[in-house]
């Protein structure tokens, strides 16, 4: 069978070109959203009398022929019929004859190509926002566990104050959160009709695009037919999306390697999600987190790619945009690989809560307490600020901690210091004296804790209103 776009043409395509243009290779991912928007197009036609409702059953049946053996794995797409589309209309045409070459009617491959990537990215974004859910839940699990674990807290990636291990995954619950939001939120520029534009200017046929966007479940259609085939900004905005959840997968991966060390050892990652050396026995590596780490320059590849090819590009439709996939793909296979793991490796990762609390036991991040102890004798921040310097200089060169001082030596550096001193630089007392909301104090992050469950309660209702599972 020829090209079905051949009349105009008087030769075949060169087999290089044939190869470099198509795009068969990586859109045939979008099979099932093809054959989806043709059936409610085909129907729509059927509905406004441009086809016979006999030849609209014929080709509706075809379809679901095509979808079945797509999903058995039984068609060869063929790199000579360019992409999913044309692939799809030659099995059809195959399948019921020359009645399947209607189907087009009313229709571009630029309207179709674009329908087909909103149907694939709205349901992308539901399983991503669904998979932020179950990571928010194990960091929380791990957080009602540690709710009287104290750590480190750092900044500079010195030693600063100490805080609640609890408080610091509840960060991570934070950031994450912001992602499903922007996630969601996204999904009403993704969730607009393409279909109907044509191939820039809409049609001579008396289509009824409304409907078919209440078949696919679409909240909207493009009010503008040159918008429609061109617009790929709901991309750009998933990719810059993932770029960020990314940029905190990444954030938090930094501090597995760093925790899982034997320099710090405050975690142990499960040995499911580590990997050995092939000439070390003894190593255990934490290779997910690290291999996330390093795809996450990918994601920002694709995101910037994207951009580029669309910076320059005059209305509307450009074979350039063809560019547009690939990334789109490889994002959305990169970012849920990334949180399938992640998930389950948090949620069985065991945490060295003794050598936490030794980590903080020998350090000077209760300093700042002794300032604020100070300022409430009357003594200015500043002098006290001073007074704290000393002291901990002179911990250092007596190989001693703040605890392990007399009040003697104390009252060296100032008279206002007493017995006091001592409750104030426990640790306990350090972590709950930042009684603030959103400090670290035990109630505040008990609090803190019983609004990230009820986040999680509304946004996974929101998963089950678009169709996802959580």
């Amino acid at each position: 069978m020829s090209k079905l776009w051949g009349g105009r043409f008087t030769k075949g395509t060169n087999k290089l070109v044939e190869e470099y243009t198509a795009s068969i290779e990586f859109d045939k991912v979008l099979a099932e959203e093809d054959v989806q928007g043709s059936l409610a197009h085909v129907t729509m036609l059927g509905k406004c009398g441009i086809l016979p409702q006999e030849d609209v059953e014929t080709i509706k049946a075809g379809l679901n022929k095509v979808l079945d053996k797509v999903r058995a794995g039984e068609i060869v797409f063929s790199v000579a019929d360019e992409d999913i589309h044309m692939n799809i209309e030659k099995n059809l045409i195959e399948e019921i004859g020359p009645v399947g070459g209607k189907l087009h009617t009313g229709r571009s491959r630029n309207d179709q190509v674009a329908t087909d990537m909103h149907l694939y990215l709205r349901n992308r974004v539901v399983e991503l926002v669904a998979l932020l859910h179950e990571l928010q839940g194990a960091l929380i699990g791990q957080a009602k566990d540690n709710l009287e674990t104290i750590v480190p807290g750092y900044t500079h990636l010195q030693r600063a104050q100490p805080i609640l291990f609890a408080h610091h995954l509840l960060a991570y619950v934070s950031m994450f959160r912001r992602d499903a939001e922007r996630l969601t939120d996204s999904y009403k520029r993704i969730n607009v009709l393409p279909l109907g534009a044509g191939a820039l200017a809409g049609t001579t046929f008396p289509i009824d695009r409304h409907f078919v966007a209440e078949q696919l479940g679409f909240d909207s259609v493009y009010e503008n037919s040159l918008d429609a085939v061109s617009d790929r900004d709901f991309i750009v905005e998933f990719l810059a999306n993932a770029s960020l959840v990314m940029t905190h997968l990444s954030r938090l991966s930094e501090e597995l390697v760093l925790w899982s060390s034997t320099e710090f050892s405050f975690v142990e990652l499960d040995d499911a999600f580590c990997t050995g050396s092939s000439i070390m026995p003894q190593k255990k590596n934490p290779d997910v987190p690290e291999l996330v780490r390093g795809k996450t320059g990918r994601v920002y590849g694709n995101l910037i790619g994207l951009l580029t090819v669309l910076k320059s590009l005059p209305l509307a439709y450009n074979k350039d945009m063809q560019e547009d996939k690939e990334g789109m793909f490889d994002t959305v296979a990169t970012l849920t690989g990334a949180l399938q793991l992640f998930a389950p490796m948090i949620s069985t990762m065991k945490v060295n809560k003794a050598r936490m609390r030794e980590a903080v036991n020998t350090d000077f991040s209760n300093a700042t307490d002794i300032a604020d102890f100070l300022v409430g004798k009357g003594l200015p921040f500043r002098q006290a600020h001073e007074v704290i310097g000393k002291t901990v200089l002179y911990c250092i060169n007596e190989g001693k901690f703040l605890l392990d001082l007399t009040l003697d030596e104390f009252k060296q550096f100032s008279p206002l210091f007493d017995d006091q001193i001592y409750a104030v630089l426990q640790p306990e007392a350090v972590v709950n004296a930042r009684n603030v909301y959103g400090g670290t104090a035990t109630v505040q992050v008990q609090a803190a804790i019983g609004r990230a469950e009820a986040d999680l309660t509304a946004a996974g209702e929101w998963v089950k209103q678009h169709g996802g599972a959580v």
